[in-house]
């Protein structure tokens, strides 16, 4: 065994269409080899009979923001805030995370106005400085409702990081807020609004809605397709709302809300995403669809942590457990295969010889699945 070489034995390896006691060997930040055979090489790492799956794909989290920002009006130091977030992506198993950053939001006075160029800098920074743990991209997640986000857009749209776009519209009476009343809740708890300014509030959400929302929408995936970004949807609710995403040449379908939008995405080779928080507490926070119908219905292509790191890998092994639940392999392509192919990183994602050493050993205990290592492109990063 060379000093560039690992070797990871008596693993359980967590392969395409099984599961299989074996080896695995690394060299040169790659998978040099996968054995059905432990290894009798000396100094190899015994796992001791732990999982060891893909490392983990995360297409979406705006987990960076708490970090930029841990108490209203508190702004952190941007490589600081970068690298503490980077450390709880390697802790919680991902090696590839496109880091979602929010262009336009109905509050101006927002961090995710405020800070939005200082996270795109910072995770620029610390990934070209070399000091990040992880593999990270950049998600840039648009709310086309808001007069500016195409000129904002337009600014980050060049971006090395770039790798992923979104299109949000969160007016009220639709997708994620058909519910009015839902609507009114959460945004008058938000902000403490009285009723009157609510009122006014929404009325100005609705104007821009039907101002910007379809204008932004094409000009934002023409600029997509021109580049060769992948594109997402956001809570998609109605088939209609499909057949648009569909026409813009969608692959991922964020959060769709309601059975039939998931089912007409999934039928159209549109990747159906949902969160993990989700799967974790057994239903939407918002009252839309729980990720759980659709694992029973065959159609959830993809996990994502959102806005809950660990809530990946646990999703993962929930899913796998439930009654009308995939198989393990299966339940692993959710967070490792299918999202990397989604956004067309073909080169990680799988326990296969020639692709990226981006490994992660599990154990599982109490029905709990731990991290025990990580390692990204070959190198241990916990």
């Amino acid at each position: 065994m060379s000093a560039t070489e690992q070797i990871l034995t008596h693993a359980r390896l967590i392969l395409d269409d099984e599961v299989v006691d074996g080896s695995l060997v690394i060299r040169e930040g790659r998978i040099a080899d996968v054995d059905t055979a432990p290894s009798r090489v000396a100094g190899a790492l015994d796992c001791q009979g732990d999982y060891l799956l893909p490392g983990l794909v995360e297409l979406h989290t705006d987990n960076m923001e708490k970090y930029f920002q841990p108490r209203p009006k508190v702004a952190w130091p941007g490589r600081q805030a970068a690298l503490a977030h980077d450390a709880q992506m390697a802790a919680s198993g991902i090696t590839t995370v496109f880091d979602a950053v929010s262009i336009g939001d109905v509050d101006e006075q927002s961090m995710r106005h405020g800070a939005l160029h200082d996270m795109v800098d910072a995770l620029s920074g610390i990934v070209g400085s070399g000091l990040s743990r992880v593999d990270h991209r950049l998600h840039l997640r648009c709310e086309v409702s808001h007069p500016e986000t195409l000129t904002r857009f337009d600014v980050l749209a060049d971006t090395p990081l770039l790798g992923l776009v979104s299109l949000m519209d969160h007016a009220p009476g639709q997708r994620q807020f058909a519910s009015l009343a839902a609507y009114r809740t959460y945004y008058q708890g938000k902000y403490g609004l009285d009723d009157r300014t609510l009122e006014d509030f929404i009325a100005t959400q609705l104007a821009n809605s039907e101002r910007y929302s379809g204008e932004h929408r094409r000009a934002i995936a023409g600029r997509c397709r021109d580049r060769g970004l992948a594109l997402a949807s956001h809570d998609d609710a109605t088939v209609a709302h499909v057949a648009e995403s569909l026409e813009y040449g969608t692959r991922v379908a964020e959060f769709p809300t309601t059975r039939e939008a998931a089912e007409a995405s999934h039928r159209h080779d549109m990747a159906v995403m949902m969160g993990a928080p989700n799967v974790v507490r057994g239903g939407s926070h918002s009252g839309n669809i729980a990720a759980s119908e659709l694992v029973g219905m065959g159609v959830l292509d993809i996990l994502s942590s959102d806005y809950y790191p660990a809530a990946l890998l646990d999703a993962v092994f929930r899913i796998a457990a439930m009654a009308e639940g995939y198989s393990l392999p299966r339940a692993v392509a959710t967070a490792t295969r299918r999202p990397a192919a989604a956004v067309g990183l073909d080169d990680r994602g799988r326990l296969a010889k020639g692709l990226r050493a981006d490994l992660l050993r599990v154990r599982v205990v109490d029905d709990h699945p731990l991290v025990q290592r990580v390692w990204c492109a070959g190198r241990q990063v916990h």
